[in-house]
């Protein structure tokens, strides 16, 4: 492949569908399906200039169609990841490359960061890294400060093995991996500044023909303004998860008697549910879930307050779970009028394996033991938030040696899609059919949990709620 080559031109590949509406030719005259096939011909026909302006508009038909459904596949992306790789099939389609890449490094410093591949595999990205940047397409276009010379917006390598001057780790590589030839362009705009580079590969020596490079030109500015869009998304969830998990305690306390486990996830909106665990005087515990209505910073910040709360009134008064409660009732109504919120708060004696909660609206506990899996009773009250003066009966139970009590959200219910009954009893025989082995820990028996009223997992399950799990196994 070190002997210079001709260059190939290439031109929209297979993959993109033909034009759904076409322009029919237009019949021949008399005279001209009249003429015999040696008789006199006139080499510009009357027609001429028609049968030109209708092969124009066909092919504007045809470029608007191609461009219309390759953005609207696009559209129907609803992640970073997942529109960069519909960018680079596209765009492979448009130029008739096989293989390609996206360098993905917004210019404000801010990542993500990452690398996505068409047709290479993790061992090829790996290889390509290997080369200088300086030497590659993609590191030309986002390392130049003030563009390409002469202001173009693409970077054309036809036949690599041609250029003098080839880094020699660019040679290998691209003697390793196949390729002969490139096309690179920028991903940027105007408010965001540069994004990245995408470049696409062929496997001989080949560069797009000037109409694929002028549709790939005005896809890629299209699909860059969508990966705009969805990177301040996906940079408001990292935030706010990033949020919602340090407002949550990272380590559980270690307390005499019992064991403690947790699992939380956060939705994909960022929501308010909450759990807590707190030793307290007496050689006590407070076990605390809870979920504050809406989503997004100003549900995770009314969460932060009213935990933050609940653990100053669980220290006043905790052997009262009512009366903690019903502060929590009156702070909410007073500082959020327009929020509402459902909690739970438990107050274990795990010497005496005793435990008393009252709960505000919220689901009831789950006992798993060697001889029963059953809900806890509890009263039925509304959340916080909702009547003038909140107050609930509490209600106590006796908990054996070996069993777990399990507290939860809403959000584990919710997003096993079921009705409220169906969803309960798929908790409770998710609870039952916990392998014997596994009851001795009571983050085991979180995750059996989790997993089997959840199969599709977390973030495959209808909804996007938060799902909190606290388990407390007695001794």
């Amino acid at each position: 492949m070190t002997a210079p080559h001709l260059p190939k031109v290439a031109g929209i590949d297979a993959p993109v569908p033909a034009p759904a509406h076409t322009v029919a030719p237009t019949p021949a005259s008399p005279e001209t399906a009249a003429a015999p096939p040696g008789g006199p011909s006139c080499p510009h026909p009357p027609n001429a200039p028609g049968l030109a302006l209708q092969d124009q508009l066909a092919g504007w038909v045809s470029d608007l169609t191609t461009l219309h459904e390759l953005t609207e596949r696009l559209a129907r992306t609803n992640g970073l990841d997942a529109a960069l790789t519909e960018l680079l099939r596209a765009g492979a389609a448009l130029v008739g490359a096989r293989r390609g890449l996206v360098v993905w490094e917004p210019q404000d410093g801010r990542g993500p960061d990452t690398v996505v591949g068409l047709g290479l595999g993790r061992a090829d990205l790996g290889h390509l890294e290997t080369v200088p940047r300086d030497a590659m397409p993609y590191g030309t276009l986002l390392d130049t400060p003030a563009g390409l010379p002469g202001g173009e917006d693409e970077l054309v390598r036809p036949d690599l093995f041609a250029e003098d001057g080839l880094d020699p780790r660019h040679r290998e590589v691209a003697a390793r991996l196949g390729y002969a030839a490139s096309y690179a362009v920028p991903l940027s705009t105007d408010a965001a500044g540069r994004l990245g580079a995408a470049m696409w590969l062929y496997d001989e020596p080949a560069e797009p023909a000037e109409r694929p490079r002028h549709l790939v030109g005005l896809y890629v500015r299209h699909a860059t303004e969508h990966l705009a869009r969805l990177l301040e998304v996906e940079r408001m969830r990292a935030c706010v998860s990033t949020l919602f998990e340090e407002l949550l305690p990272s380590r559980l306390p270690r307390v005499a008697g019992v064991q403690l486990a947790a699992r939380h996830r956060t939705g994909p909106r960022g929501g308010g549910d909450w759990h807590d665990a707190l030793p307290l005087p007496d050689a006590a515990l407070g076990l605390a879930v809870g979920s504050v209505t809406g989503s997004g910073p100003a549900a995770v910040a009314t969460m932060a307050r009213l935990r933050a709360s609940l653990r100053a009134y669980a220290v006043m008064e905790g052997e009262d779970p009512v009366a903690v409660l019903s502060d929590l009732e009156l702070l909410l109504r007073l500082t959020e009028p327009a929020r509402s919120a459902t909690a739970l708060f438990a107050y274990c004696e795990p010497a005496l394996r005793r435990v008393t909660l009252a709960g505000a609206g919220h689901s009831p506990p789950l006992l798993v033991g060697e001889r029963r899996t059953e809900f806890v009773e509890t009263s039925v009250s509304a959340p916080l938030g909702m009547l003038a003066c909140w107050e609930a009966p509490s209600t106590e139970f006796q908990a054996e040696a070996g069993e777990t009590v399990l507290l939860y959200t809403d959000g584990l219910l919710h997003r096993t899609g079921d009705s409220v009954d169906r969803a309960f009893a798929r908790l409770h025989a998710a609870a039952a059919s916990v392998p014997r082995p596994l009851r001795r820990d009571p983050g085991a028996v979180a995750d059996h949990v989790l997993a089997t009223v959840l199969p599709d997992g977390l973030d495959a399950t209808d909804g996007g709620e938060d799902v909190v799990l606290l388990a407390a196994r007695f001794e």
